[in-house]
């Protein structure tokens, strides 16, 4: 008999059941089990227009996509968007997910002397450079009169960080996502999470041109409401959520559920406000600051007040 696991990862890898031959596609970006699984565990899934769905590994490839015309709808953390308008991608962010803060952290081993942000001076410190995780760890260290200078900093991609964080080479490491979980099963301890810096803002963003194809602009508009009206089933149905998350990237369910379990905000999707665009100003403004970007920039607009709103599609 399959287990619950294998019979849930058998069923959405089942092929869609045929739609009649629309002309409209929309080319649409996705981390692994990411909008796509949601929809169809939603029961959203069934368009009148094709989803062609590509897994990104990060945002900022889903923005140089996007910018190339190669994709029609895509999201990732604020901090590609804010590189993009240093660049004139052709991008336009059109709706924001609130989304939880808590998976963003310092970690220091559990046995670790280090207790504050402040006691970091001089230590190794790993981080993924141009990521939110290089903007949060410069606003704490700022709050305690420090500076990124202060510290060791160690630039590793997730995996990299990890292995070194297990074998002792880093004092701390300031990472996200499911790497958070995974730690702290395995005895790490969260110095301060970026509750209170990070806003939990993720753009949604678009080609710039999408305009000029009105159906397939309104087909994104579509899709966008239908992802927010899946949203919810990640809380309705924390367990199902989780079980078909693990069984599609192979991580166990308890480390999902521990980030489910934990999450500062439910994930929602949301018009631009001035709020969302002044929280991007506020990393572009940053990261020009400590000279990430070369200089200052006005993030407004790139924004597109008017595309989306809760449903508006139809």
């Amino acid at each position: 008999m399959l287990s619950r696991r294998t019979a849930l990862l058998a069923a959405l890898a089942a092929p869609a059941i045929a739609r009649a031959q629309s002309p409209v596609v929309v080319r649409a970006a996705q981390y692994k089990a990411g909008d796509g699984l949601l929809l169809r565990l939603a029961g959203l899934a069934d368009t009148p227009y094709r989803v062609e769905w590509s897994e990104f590994g990060s945002g900022n490839l889903m923005l140089e996509a996007a910018n190339a015309g190669a994709l029609d709808l895509a999201y990732g953390s604020e901090i590609p968007p804010t590189f993009g308008v240093v660049s004139g991608a052709r991008v336009k962010l059109v709706a924001v997910i609130r989304g939880d803060v808590n998976e963003q952290t310092v970690l220091v081993p559990r046995d670790s002397p280090v207790q504050s942000i402040r006691d970091l001076k001089g230590k190794r410190v790993g981080f993924v450079r141009a990521t939110t995780t290089h903007y949060y760890l410069s606003r704490m260290l700022n709050e305690v009169g420090m500076s990124l200078a202060d510290v060791q900093l160690v630039n590793l991609t997730p995996a990299d960080g990890a292995a070194a964080f297990r074998n002792g080479s880093l004092d701390a490491w300031a990472i996200y996502g499911y790497s958070v979980p995974i730690a702290r099963q395995s005895g790490a301890r969260v110095l301060r999470t970026a509750q209170g810096i990070l806003s939990g803002n993720y753009p949604y963003f678009t080609r710039a041109n999408i305009g000029d194809e009105p159906a397939r602009a309104e087909a994104v508009r579509d899709l966008l409401d239908r992802i927010s009206r899946a949203l919810p089933y990640i809380q309705e149905h924390p367990a199902e959520y989780a079980a078909a998350q693990a069984a599609a990237l192979n991580v166990p369910e308890a480390t999902i559920r521990a980030l489910l379990d934990n999450v500062s905000q439910p994930r929602s999707l949301a018009p631009v406000d001035d709020a969302a665009i002044a929280s991007q100003q506020a990393v572009a403004d940053e990261f020009a600051r400590i000279g990430v970007i070369p200089r200052k920039v006005d993030v407004a607009p790139i924004w597109d007040r008017g595309f989306w709103r809760p449903g508006r599609a139809a």
